[in-house]
């Protein structure tokens, strides 16, 4: 599996092969001006200072600045080239790796963790567009610069050559290191920044159960085991950085005393001493750059790694045939479901067919199967056995987001998106149709309750609807699922929220759905959810109990029917229905 992943990430990497060829050739002229300051340095020492000729200084310099401007120009060039492959790179991967980490149920079954999906994305843009990719071009130019260095005495190129391997030394180091500290910051990072957004998201149920100080306890807890790692990765990151840099320094040093102790000899002039001086420096400095953004690489090396088995384990969508639109005729054979990451079914073996017209109340204590079973017809959870088929095509054959436009689903929990009214209706459409969105309200019942809020249906919410009540925003919710006209409605526990004007809402959208020859599939754990149902089906631990005409099967599992559907359930205890 993680091969399809790397195959992916390597194709998109090879788009930007003329880019990283253009960044080849302007590296070999930067590379090669570089040898622009030593000539001028043994020019001036050769022919300038011996013949103090103000002339042929005067020509040196207009040379060397022409010369010089054409390498910062083409240095330049380089990094705009840089940082558009990684714009580039990027770009083809924001929508990819955005919906991959979104399915969770495929993730969830691989255990793959969707929590650095993006993180990993724009880790790997960072590297693509920094100088690490440089020295890549810059580093064979190292023996070069050496060999230069040779010619102009054979100790200096020596002192160069073990200069070179105790930095290419630390850089090993660096590696090996580093890891261990990179991995626990990496983690504890994780750790920190998921505590942050669950208290962020949950700050109302934090404040009102008294949890603030345990909860803020527990998050500077884990803030600070987070800081103290990245502390102690940047410690030792840093170090193998400064000792490198100083090193080179260092070595300049040397390479200019031995020089002028090689010129005292007369073994070498002057010129030649300043410019070796220069060359160490400009060969060893890519080694140097590439151990301070060895962090940076170390971090896209792990993005790689996490990008391969996040992108083998969600293929990219597949081009499907597109279906018509669907009789609301729904058929569940044989299904048995395994919640992604675990291993015991929570509904076995289930059947039963719903017609058009027909609404379906689906019954059942806490646990039972019921919310299991409305993400199969949803599609959000795939069956491990058995097959449910809308108008007698399988669902995955509808792919995702066709399948959305045919089966209207309303969660236990309805999250809104910041947005207006209207285009949280519309499935945060950028431009919805303004008469599809008032239909859907109208079919919802809410369209009067809308027309009364501030600002009607271009009221913005803020994310998560927070200015409005729970059943409103159970009733906006409806509208969003029967927006485009679904042939099915899947809804869990519909009335979990609503007061009596809701409920009545409610009823009569089933009502209006069940007029135009559309199907209801109604998750219920208060009995006036099921005032409009056809047909029942009771569940218990995952099975069938019974599935008929509602009245009939009421009658005959009256008893049962009144533990499963208690008259006080409903409240807090609806959002925990199975």
């Amino acid at each position: 599996m993680g091969k399809s992943g790397a195959i992916e990430l390597r194709r998109a990497l090879a788009k930007g092969r003329e880019g990283f060829i253009a960044i080849g050739i302007f590296s070999f002229f930067v590379n090669l001006l570089v040898l622009t300051g030593p000539l001028f340095m043994l020019q001036v020492y050769d022919r300038v200072l011996s013949s103090r000729s103000e002339p042929t200084l005067m020509v040196l310099f207009v040379l060397i600045v022409l010369l010089f401007a054409v390498m910062g120009i083409l240095d330049h060039m380089r990094s705009r080239i840089a940082a558009r492959i990684g714009a580039r790179f990027q770009s083809d991967f924001d929508m990819r790796v955005f919906r991959a980490v979104l399915d969770r149920t495929t993730l969830a079954q691989h255990g793959v963790s969707t929590a650095s999906g993006m993180r990993d994305l724009d880790s790997i843009q960072r590297v693509l567009s920094s100088p690490a990719v440089f020295a890549v071009f810059d580093i064979p130019w190292t023996p070069v610069f050496m060999f230069v260095i040779f010619a102009f005495d054979p100790w200096l190129g020596w002192l160069g050559v073990a200069g070179g391997v105790i930095l290419i030394t630390l850089t090993w180091l660096n590696q090996n290191g580093t890891k261990r500290h990179q991995e626990q910051a990496m983690a504890a990072s994780r750790q920190s920044e998921e505590m942050t957004a669950t208290l962020q998201r949950e700050s109302d149920t934090v404040r009102a159960l008294g949890m603030r100080n345990t909860a803020s306890v527990r998050w500077q807890q884990l803030r600070d085991a987070a800081l103290g790692a990245n502390m102690r990765y940047s410690d030792a990151n840093g170090f193998y950085a400064i000792t490198s840099k100083t090193f080179r320094v260092f070595l300049q040093s040397a390479i200019l005393a031995l020089g002028a102790w090689l010129v005292l000899k007369g073994e070498i002039n002057a010129g030649a001493m300043i410019a070796a001086s220069i060359l160490i420096g400009r060969g060893l400095a890519p080694i140097e750059g590439a151990i301070g953004q060895w962090s940076l690489v170390q971090r896209a090396i792990q993005g790689w790694k996490g990008l391969t088995e996040l992108l083998s384990n969600v293929p990219a969508d597949e081009n499907r045939t597109l279906l018509p639109k669907p009789r609301a005729l729904l058929h569940v054979e044989q299904v048995t479901a395994v919640p992604p990451g675990e291993k015991v079914a929570t509904l076995r073996m289930l059947s039963f067919d719903l017609q058009p017209g027909q609404a379906l109340g689906v019954i059942g204590a806490s646990g039972s199967g019921k919310s299991t079973l409305a993400r199969l017809l949803t599609g959000v959870w795939p069956p491990a056995a058995g097959k449910v088929r809308l108008d007698g095509a399988a669902l995955d054959q509808y792919g995702p987001d066709h399948l959305a436009d045919h089966v209207g689903y309303l969660p236990q929990d309805v999250i809104l998106f910041e947005g207006t009214v209207a285009e949280n209706i519309a499935r945060l459409q950028t431009d919805p149709d303004p008469k599809l969105v008032v239909e859907a309200a109208k079919k919802a019942a809410a369209h009067d309750m809308i027309l009364r809020l501030p600002n009607g249906y271009d009221t913005v919410l803020p994310a998560s609807g927070g200015r409005l009540s729970g059943g409103q925003k159970q009733r906006i919710g409806l509208a969003r699922a029967l927006f485009g006209d679904p042939a099915v409605l899947v809804l869990d526990e519909p009335n979990s929220n609503l007061d009596a004007e809701g409920s009545m809402a409610l009823n009569l959208a089933i009502r209006n759905m069940k007029a135009a020859g559309r199907s209801v599939v109604i998750m219920a754990h208060r009995p006036a959810a099921i005032e409009e149902c056809d047909v029942i089906l009771i569940l218990d631990n995952g099975s069938r109990v019974a599935f008929g005409p509602r009245d009939e099967v009421l009658r005959a599992h009256l008893r049962n029917a009144a533990q499963l559907v208690p008259a006080n359930a409903g409240g807090s205890n609806a959002g925990n229905a199975g």
